[in-house]
């Protein structure tokens, strides 16, 4: 193969329509959520699971997904990953009841694990020769990600409410198999021999799973229990012999040698304290507007957008630019703030509440905050490390935010039912449980960025850009 690629424009098409895929699939379902609970039976307590089986098993396969793209080849990892999200779309799509629902989520997310790092080493295959050429598919390659997420708000406000909620699982079907015919704009990549440590894979997505399942259930059954206790001791168990397999390993998933980058830890930290307060924001604002203001679906979607156009237009835009300029410390902790400063704010709701005045310029602020924040933290995690392991880098970086998401938002929907958000029906009391939520986000985002401010060293804007082989001012990460 030459070193430059004459399809490679092409190629990034398909690659930026995996990303937006991937990402859409993270937010299509929150409009759809009171539809699937009142059809397939969830519990209040119990309807987080069609989020977090998809995030766990994302974040709990990335790592393994970047191995077996490195050993079988990034192409072919790609298009299995998409045959699997393919399978987990159709399971979702006919699931009737909760387990079937729960168990088609986690079929997507094994598939969107694969197909995330093979999209990546891709790119960095079809693009690497060119620093100018790298920065501007990375540009295009990040703007697919908030499209997809504004598209899945947008989408699956549609679907619901004129179709139904099956719909936001069907979409995938057709638009995977266009996407698989595609593929052959890919380049093949030879793997590499190697073995896979399938023993840690597992390790750590069982120790996360058990984890926000013990979390999950701890207010029905008392934090002091013998179930909530073992379940969390048993988490902490598996995760540390994640850490030993690792250490143990000739080929491990994460290689802890490259946790002495400088900044890795730091910005890694950020990533989940956001990723913590972010997820559940979205998640129960949605029940907010459905459950106490009365929304229907397409009305939900359509309230959300405001929210997710302004996170498209200063991630792809405003915030690359100030990247550039102040580097990435400042505008992650002050985009944490700023983000706890929207979630204080949306604690206020009433049970009574109007969208123009409780949501839409508190949910502004809250979005600023996220896309102030979000883009730097990447650059933080992968500035420094080298490009051998820029793969690693963003394994680990993603990983990171899917584990906060899940792990945050099982803490607070624990928080949210004991103040009253398992209580259908009762307006006061479900507004009570989704306002102590966002108050305890608003506290993880403000602790988030006093460590940022505490631990993370601050580089020079142009260095950094210099290390991550992107020219300075065309610094664009996605």
């Amino acid at each position: 193969m030459s070193a430059v690629n004459p399809r490679r424009w092409w190629a990034l098409a398909v690659l930026a329509a995996a990303q937006f895929m991937v990402i859409m699939d993270t937010s299509i379902i929150g409009v759809a959520l009171p539809e699937m609970q009142r059809d397939l039976g969830f519990s209040q307590g119990d309807l987080q699971w069609v989020f977090n089986a998809y995030v766990i098993a994302f974040g709990g396969l990335l790592l393994l997904g970047g191995r077996l793209s490195d050993l079988l080849g990034a192409r072919k990892i790609f298009v299995s990953g998409w045959a699997v999200l393919i399978a987990g779309s159709v399971v979702a799509a006919a699931a009737s009841t909760a387990w079937a629902e729960i168990l088609g989520r986690a079929v997507q997310g094994v598939g969107g694990a694969l197909i995330a790092p093979a999209s990546m080493t891709l790119l960095m295959m079809l693009f690497g020769h060119n620093p100018k050429e790298l920065g501007k598919a990375m540009a295009f390659y990040g703007a697919a990600a908030p499209a997809g997420g504004t598209a899945g708000v947008f989408l699956g406000g549609v679907f619901t409410e004129w179709a139904s909620w099956p719909w936001v699982f069907i979409i995938y079907i057709p638009i995977g198999i266009v996407t698989l015919a595609a593929t052959g704009l890919l380049p093949a990549v030879a793997g590499k021999r190697g073995s896979v440590d399938l023993l840690g894979a597992v390790a750590v997505t069982a120790g996360l799973a058990l984890a926000v399942f013990a979390v999950v259930r701890a207010p029905e059954v008392g934090w002091g229990t013998t179930e909530t206790v073992l379940g969390l001791v048993g988490a902490a168990v598996l995760i540390g012999l994640f850490l030993v397999i690792q250490r143990s390993v000739k080929a491990p998933l994460m290689p802890l040698g490259v946790w002495r980058t400088p900044g890795l830890a730091s910005s890694n930290l950020s990533m989940m304290l956001l990723g913590a307060a972010w997820i559940p924001m979205w998640y129960f604002l949605n029940l907010y507007l459905q459950q106490v203001l009365g929304y229907g679906a397409f009305a939900s979607g359509a309230a959300l957008l405001p929210m997710t156009v302004l996170l498209m237009i200063f991630m792809t835009v405003i915030t690359a630019k100030l990247l550039g300029r102040f580097g990435p410390k400042p505008l992650i902790a002050g985009g944490l703030f700023v983000l706890a400063a929207g979630l204080v704010w949306l604690s206020a709701v009433e049970p009574t509440g109007a969208f123009l005045v409780d949501v839409l310029p508190a949910s502004l602020v809250a979005a600023l905050g996220m896309s102030l924040a979000y883009i730097p933290a990447m650059m933080a995690a992968m500035s420094g490390v080298p490009q051998e392991q820029a793969g690693l880098a963003s394994g680990i970086v993603n990983t990171t935010y899917q584990v906060g998401s899940a792990l945050g938002l099982a803490a607070l929907t624990a928080l949210a039912t004991s103040q009253g958000a398992g209580k259908l029906g009762d307006l006061p009391a479900l507004t009570d449980g989704f306002s102590s939520a966002f108050l305890g986000a608003a506290g993880v985002a403000a602790v988030g960025a006093l460590l940022t401010l505490v631990f993370m060293r601050g580089r020079a804007p142009r260095a950094e850009a210099q290390q991550s082989g992107a020219p300075a001012g065309e610094k664009v990460v996605a």
